[in-house]
């Protein structure tokens, strides 16, 4: 038998419990036998673990491989060079991941509320982990229910619980006794934790506590849910398979071509292995996690806590936004946006307090009305809140007005009435104020039919607009007492029609979207008039989309609704399985989703989408476990600015890519020059790991780093499935790399005149201050040269700085030259090495100047 069936006598005895609560010791008991009220996150991974499975990546293992064959070969260098390199890259990724671990944690803490329960018979504050199964907990409006339980005190309760249902309607609760099996929507007498009480008061008795709770059931199948890989991830898995074979297939040929000229087969192995580990990018699994690394804490300064770092780049990719209305597009917060009186509508700009009709009907918002708003703190329900606020705005001082004209009498609303009373005594006179709905005021006045007809008339106008309607009315009284008989015959007085208005940015950041050919989809439990009218009203709805209703939905299959999503930009009253199709649909039109959501009914879809955005001020605990990204902020704009910071990383990603794989390919190039020619080999193995570790990873971390530019929102997103490298990419790395390698090859044929020695040092120097010229080349996709942006990155400037003194410490120190086979070079010679160096760099920009100028980025 559910706890919402049983008998309250029956679990008082269940629990040990009673009306006074639990003793102290009864408690410690009771958490003992039925566990604490904490929501246990997933098996956490260790740090070890979590350093160990930076190793996964197969370039990485590739690597591995041949740090292993180096060390039996005794090339100590080498072994050194690329366990240095993969282990700097393991302990980046081991930081940034803890770290983020640490930023939610602390997220969690702000979030933790308190509760009111009887404990030996007395009132006590307890922070909600502490809570036990049969505590007695007091609520009232404006409290957050903490663990699930039974109403034993009910005084027209009424309780938000879209975090489990969806549904942002206000749920009526009672203590009847319910028989038979009732969805939890329809529970009356039980109220959930994660839950929010919007009006009236009462008393509950714990019944589950922790993962017992609806919501820790959730969580833990959230726990077991697998997560989605981010495009860039699927990119540089794909891309270092297929790089790691093509390597290797070419060592194998350099290894062969050595062994048939002659060459020892040790000394010919070596060199392959050296050339493998140059050929790879291991620098690029650094270079990414230090690129996100920065992008991670510039959006952290933008409210945007990123849970996981591949997010970063997953949500420049995003092309379909699926956002919450509430709080998110709007600032959660009802406000009022016009008034009604004497037939006329006026803006609350315009609102005359010398007009006696706009008076009475201040006056009735204000009395008739239980909330409140003290020293900045709301109590009640918002609807209420919001009409205290309307009349501070206007300069009334609210709690004078209750002071001079106290309460004498009241009938509380109730859902079955839809109607509140209260009773005052004005200018000597009784005078009754009654608020409810219009519908249901309009058939106790007494006004004339034609009245009534202009009443209605402006009721469907305001309704129209999405605007949520609050009739007044009042009549002389001559008791003292009111009962609900009395609310007949009744004076209108006016209407009150108020919205959550949208946030003033986020009719720009919508603009925004669209610019960049992201689709913002409204996602809303609310009814589809007020969905429909702000999503208007900020541009996610236009002639060209529709708004539908979520049972609509249920009339086509997953299949169907792939097209059927299409041309939708509103979806109002949704269930939480709706919200999955609606991702699915999407994501099976080939689109990046990114979804927005602070419930624990929204965690299913978070973890569904490609980037799962929580909310950092509403959202539960679980949606935020849920996701990869959390807004300190709760607002739309924010996560516009996640989509162009992201962008902007991939762009700089794609930069270091073009950088490293062009350079390599050049010195791929000359080696399978020399091999096809018969020539020497060009280089030493020593240099080739001063390339890879120096002269490779300082420019790309540079280019990684270019300041961002607004550029990139005025592009479509890339497709899902698009590859890092498309064919005019891989144009690109082949183009500069043969210019490279011509340079390269000339300053070896140049040295080889003379000996093997002074060609393997001409072509090592030329590589190596090639590639630092290039990275110039690499920061845009016009020529760069002569631009603005030359100097505008000083990491670039360092990088390419810090490279030229490594690079003329080697060719000029006596001690570094032993060590890394430099032969000496006349004036001349050395001039020539950077004369060639230089002038591929020229020769790329005349190419882009040529080539790339009408298309640059």
């Amino acid at each position: 038998m559910k706890q919402y069936q049983k008998k309250l006598d029956q679990l008082y005895t269940e629990f040990s419990s009673g009306e006074n609560g639990l003793s102290t010791e009864q408690a410690v008991k009771n958490c003992e036998k039925f566990g604490r009220n904490v929501i246990t996150e997933g098996k956490k991974k260790s740090i070890p673990v979590i350093f160990l499975e930076q190793y996964k990546d197969f370039l990485v293992l590739i690597l591995i491989i041949a740090a292993i064959v180096s060390a039996f070969m005794k090339d100590v260098e080498s072994c050194a060079v690329i366990l240095v390199v993969i282990t700097m890259n393991a302990i980046l990724g081991t930081v940034q991941t803890v770290k983020a671990e640490k930023s939610l944690t602390n997220l969690k803490k702000l979030s933790a509320p308190t509760a009111k329960a009887l404990r030996n018979g007395e009132k006590v504050i307890i922070p909600s982990e502490e809570i036990a199964v049969g505590d007695i907990l007091l609520i009232e409006a404006g409290d957050q229910i903490c663990a699930d339980g039974r109403l034993i005190e009910c005084a027209s309760v009424q309780v938000n619980e879209s975090a489990l249902t969806g549904e942002s309607v206000n749920i009526d609760k009672d203590m009847s006794d319910i028989e038979g099996e009732k969805p939890l929507a329809e529970r009356a007498n039980m109220v959930y934790s994660g839950s929010f009480v919007t009006y009236g008061r009462g008393k509950m008795l714990v019944t589950e506590v922790g993962m017992d709770t609806e919501v820790g059931k959730i969580a833990s199948l959230i726990q077991n849910a697998s997560e989605r890989k981010t495009p860039l991830q699927n990119t540089l898995d794909e891309f270092g398979k297929k790089l790691s074979i093509a390597i290797l297939i070419v060592c194998a040929v350099v290894f062969g071509l050595s062994v048939l000229r002659g060459g020892k087969l040790m000394d010919s192995f070596m060199f392959a292995i050296a050339l493998a580990v140059a050929a790879i990018p291991e620098a690029l699994s650094s270079i990414v996690t230090i690129v996100l690394s920065f992008g991670t804490q510039k959006m952290s300064k933008e409210n945007a806590i990123i849970r996981k770092l591949q997010a970063v780049e997953g949500l420049g990719s995003v092309s379909v936004i699926c956002s919450d209305k509430t709080g998110t597009l709007t600032q959660n917060k009802m406000t009022v946006r016009k008034i009604m009186v004497d037939g006329r509508i006026i803006d609350t700009d315009a609102v005359d307090l010398d007009d006696e009709k706009v008076k009475t009907m201040t006056r009735a918002m204000i009395l008739c009305n239980d909330s409140s708003c003290k020293d900045g703190v709301e109590i009640g329900d918002p609807t209420e809140t919001a009409l205290i606020n309307f009349g501070t705005k206007l300069g009334i001082d609210t709690d004078k007005v209750r002071e001079d004209l106290p309460r004498i009498s009241e009938i509380p609303f109730d859902s079955d009435r839809k109607l509140m009373s209260t009773l005052h005594v004005i200018d000597g006179e009784k005078v009754l104020y009654v608020k409810g709905a219009a519908d249901v005021l309009i058939n106790r006045i007494t006004s004339s039919d034609e009245e009534k007809a202009v009443i209605t008339q402006r009721v469907a106008e305001l309704s129209e607009k999405g605007l949520r309607i609050l009739a007044f009315a009042e009549k002389k009284f001559d008791k003292d007492t009111v009962c609900p008989e009395d609310e007949d015959g009744l004076e209108f007085v006016g209407l009150i029609a108020m919205m959550d208005p949208p946030r003033e940015e986020s009719k720009a950041a919508v603009a925004e979207c669209r610019k960049a050919g992201i689709k913002p989809v409204m996602i809303t439990g609310d009814h589809i008039v007020t969905a429909s009218a702000i999503a208007r009203e900020i541009g996610i709805l236009d002639d060209n989309s529709k708004a539908v209703e979520g049972h609509e939905l249920d009339a086509y299959s997953d299949e169907e609704l792939v097209d059927f999503v299409k041309d939708k930009a509103v979806y109002a009253r949704v269930t939480p399985e709706h919200k999955i199709r609606i991702v699915k649909a999407w994501q099976a039109n080939g689109c990046i989703v990114s979804m927005t959501g602070d419930g624990v009914n929204d965690a299913p879809a978070l973890k569904q989408a490609d980037v799962g955005v929580a909310m950092g001020i509403t959202g539960t605990e679980v949606s935020k476990d849920a996701a990869s990204m959390v807004l300190a902020d709760d607002n739309f704009a924010t996560i516009v600015k996640a989509i162009r910071n992201g962008r902007n990383i991939y762009e700089n990603i794609k930069k270091a890519i073009l950088f490293l794989l062009s350079g390599n390919f050049a010195a791929i190039l000359v080696v399978l020059f020399n091999s096809l020619l018969g020539l020497p080999v060009p280089f030493a193995a020593i240099h080739l790991l001063f390339i890879n570790l120096l002269t490779d990873s300082l420019p790309a971390i540079g280019l990684g780093l270019e300041p961002h530019s607004e550029e990139v929102m005025k592009r479509k997103p890339r497709n899902a499935n698009e590859s890092i490298l498309t064919r005019p990419f891989l144009g690109e790395i082949a183009l500069y790399g043969v210019v490279i390698a011509i340079a390269v090859a000339s300053a070896f044929l140049m040295g080889n005149k003379t000996s093997a020695a002074l060609g393997m040092t001409m072509a090592f120097a030329v590589l190596c201050s090639a590639r630092l010229f290039h990275g110039f080349s690499c920061k845009k996709k016009g020529p760069v040269i002569f631009s603005k942006d030359f100097f505008n990155n000083k990491f670039g400037l360092m990088a390419f700085g810090l490279g030229m003194v490594f690079l003329n410490s080697v060719l000029l120190v006596p001690q570094l030259k032993g060590l890394f086979k430099i032969a000496d070079m006349t004036g001349m010679q050395f001039a020539w090495i950077y004369i060639l160096s230089f002038g591929s760099m020229l020769v790329i920009q005349l190419i882009k100047a040529i080539f790339f100028t009408k298309s640059e980025k």
